[in-house]
């Protein structure tokens, strides 16, 4: 583990992750649950906190049933390992002493690994394909001068449709970037 930590380190101190590096830091369960409960709250929280999300995730409970055992061997996993690990990388800050924990801007690289699996929450295709077809009705209604759309000048059509375009994007951008599942997708059905 040490010569791993080692590794990581030396690359990241010039690259960013490599796929290799994200696949060997996600490759425990109790880290990607880590992971997704820091990214989910994107603020500085308690290590008991994450101990007990991560638990009631694995043992199929909330924080608030949790039995002492359950949270106690998740609380060692995560103290000795997982956590550090993460803090090694570059993904959290971490301070031992008060058990507050961080996460970084880098806990971002794990988005698309993470929700490689799942379907949109919306239907951003919809969107698109509308907005392609509503385009496509203006310019037609232009060209066959149909009033009121034949008043419009061209350059100002085309200024509006580019910029709906633009402001649809930027909110399926804010929107992928700033939305994240309640609970970890490995909980999820994929059945449908």
């Amino acid at each position: 583990m040490k010569a791993f930590t080692e590794q990581l380190n030396d690359s990241m101190n010039r690259t960013e992750l490599s796929q290799d590096q994200v696949f060997e830091v996600l490759k425990s369960m109790r880290r990607r649950y880590a992971v997704h409960y820091l990214r989910r709250e994107n603020c500085t929280v308690d290590f008991a906190d994450v101990t007990d999300h991560v638990a009631a995730w694995e043992c199929n409970t909330t924080p608030a049933d949790l039995l002492g055992k359950q949270r106690k061997r998740v609380y060692i996993s995560l103290y000795q390992t997982h956590i550090p690990a993460l803090a090694d990388a570059g993904i959290i800050d971490y301070d031992p002493e008060t058990g507050k924990i961080r996460p970084t801007s880098r806990i971002r690289v794990f988005d698309d690994y993470l929700n490689v699996f799942t379907k949109p929450t919306l239907p951003w295709d919809r969107y698109y394909c509308g907005l392609a077809l509503g385009s496509g009705l203006l310019f037609v209604s232009i060209w066959l001068k149909l009033y009121p759309m034949a008043m419009l000048p061209w350059f100002v059509v085309m200024l509006g449709v580019m910029a709906a375009y633009g402001m649809v994007a930027a909110i399926h951008y804010w929107y992928t970037r700033n939305t994240v599942p309640e609970t970890p997708l490995e909980l999820h059905s994929t059945d449908g």
